[in-house]
This record gives structure tokens, C-alpha cells and sequence, in this order.
């Protein structure tokens, strides 16, 4: 009998191969190589203008490649139809726009459009999935509501609530707490963990708080000027050393008192210079 060596790990579903991204002739990406783990939350970090929501836009179909390639299942994104790749990668841009006087429930109820035919509009399933979204995100007291109207905080959780209604197995999130004040960021956050450990979704994230992303990633990309610096578990990937490279912060990094993982405390801040004497 011959003997087999054991199955290693699967492929990624969703990959990026030497990816580069350009907005006219102004490089963003630089043939980046990046497999999402399946089933883990992976958080993109880096500084301002480093090119990680570039990234995140192209993984979601949202930017072309000017060269390389967004794999899903193997396949690259820009043969696959886009209500194919809707069915299986949910996204939340960084700034979405409401169409004018939509309601909470009809903006939320979009989020079902990839599983619609002419043959089969609304059902049960559908109904379900929106209701409990809307729950999850503690927006159906507002259902009826006006998305222009409401508070900047608000409208962010009516969008995730959109995003967790189209029921996808990938999730993408560029900057899903902004606008949101502490508490509310962390029930987002504790959200995204709760749908990635009870249903496991693949969920990729784009954050610009690195303590935050060190406490709720699985994996950690740490981007600098269009290219991966580090990745691999927050407490492999956040250091001293990275930090001071990837943002050129002098810091500290302790074990979070609460979770265990790295917490980035800056070095000590500017004071003014004590008056001389008289």
C-alpha cells in the first residue's frame, strides 16, 4: 500500500498575486503578495496614505490591478461575474452614500440584492437575515428612519448592518469604526469576532487604531508605503522595532492587562520646558 503524505493547508479563498494598484501613473501597491487566512479575522494596519484601503478596495473588486491579480477560489476576480463574487465577498467601503431619503430597512434590505432572481424576490430567508443584521447592529429601533438623518455613528452601523445582511462567507471592513465613539467601536469589533467565532466568516479589516487591531486580529498586516512590512499573529508582529518603522513612533509594548495581547504605549509626551529662573 502506498503511503500518502497528510493533507497540508488549503489555498486562501481570497489572494492577492503580485498585486499592483495605481490610481493614473501614481503607484499605490507594489506587486504585493497577501493570502487571507480562511475563518480568521486578519487586520491591515499602517499609516496614513500606505496603501491598505487601496488594497482592501482591490480585494473587493472596487479598483482594477494595473498588473497581477485578486484570486477568489483560484479564479481571478476580473473574469468572475459580479453577482458571483457579491454572493461571496460582502464590502463596507470607507465613505458609502445612502441613495437620498432611503430608510434604515430599505437600505439594509439592499444587502439581500446578490441572492434575488427574476424567479425568486423576497422570501423568509431573506427576511431573516436583514432582521437579525439590523439586531446585531442595534438598528431596528431606527428602521424607519431616514439614513440621511441620522448621527454619523448611526449611519456606520446601518451600513455594517447592510454588509452582515448580504450573508457572505468573506467580509470586508475598511475603517467599520469610524465615526464611532469608544463603546460603540468596541461592540463593532466585538461583533466582527462574535460572526467570525459563531459562523465562521473570513473577515479582513482595515484599522488605523494599531491597539485595536493588535486585540481583535487573528493575523496582523503591517503596510508601509505600498508594500508588506510584517504579518503573522499580533504578538510575533507587533514590536518595538516594527512600530518605530512602520509609524516612527518611539513606544513601549506591554501585554494588554485584559487580553494578553501587545498594547503600544508611546513614549513620553511633549511638555513645555519649565520656566528659567528669575
Amino acid at each position: 500500500m502506498t503511503a500518502h503524505p497528510p493533507p497540508g493547508p488549503r489555498p486562501a479563498r481570497l489572494a492577492a498575486r503580485r498585486l499592483t494598484l495605481a490610481y493614473e501613473d501614481r503607484t499605490v501597491v507594489d506587486r504585493l503578495d497577501l493570502a487571507v487566512p480562511d475563518g480568521r479575522v486578519t487586520v491591515i494596519v499602517g499609516p496614513n496614505a500606505c496603501g491598505k484601503s487601496t488594497t482592501l478596495r482591490a480585494l473587493g473588486r472596487l479598483l482594477k490591478p494595473k498588473s497581477g491579480a485578486v484570486l477568489l477560489d483560484g479564479e481571478a476576480l476580473g473574469k468572475l461575474p459580479t453577482k458571483k463574487i457579491a454572493q461571496q465577498i460582502g464590502l463596507l467601503p470607507q465613505t458609502p452614500v445612502a441613495p437620498e431619503a432611503i430608510t434604515v430597512a430599505d437600505l439594509v434590505a439592499r444587502g439581500r440584492q446578490p441572492h434575488q432572481h427574476w424567479w425568486r424576490q423576497w422570501s423568509d430567508e431573506d427576511e431573516k437575515a436583514v432582521t437579525e443584521a439590523m439586531e446585531r447592529t442595534d438598528v431596528t429601533a431606527l428602521a424607519e428612519r431616514p439614513v440621511d438623518e441620522l448621527s454619523g455613528g448611526q449611519r456606520q452601523r446601518v451600513w455594517i448592518a447592510m454588509a452582515l445582511a448580504q450573508d457572505t462567507g468573506l467580509l470586508l471592513l475598511d475603517e467599520p469604526t469610524t465615526y464611532l465613539d469608544i463603546s460603540h467601536q468596541v461592540e463593532v469589533l466585538d461583533l466582527v469576532r462574535r460572526l467570525n467565532h459563531d459562523r465562521g466568516r473570513t473577515v479582513v479589516v482595515v484599522l488605523h487604531d494599531l491597539n485595536q487591531a493588535a486585540r481583535y486580529a487573528d493575523h496582523l498586516v503591517a503596510m508601509k508605503d505600498g508594500e508588506v512590512v510584517a504579518e503573522g499573529p499580533p504578538s510575533q508582529v507587533v514590536t518595538e522595532e516594527l512600530v518605530r518603522e512602520v509609524f516612527g513612533l518611539e513606544c513601549v509594548v506591554v501585554p494588554d492587562p485584559v487580553t494578553g495581547s501587545p498594547l503600544v504605549v508611546p513614549g513620553a509626551p511633549w511638555s513645555a520646558p519649565a520656566p528659567a529662573p528669575v
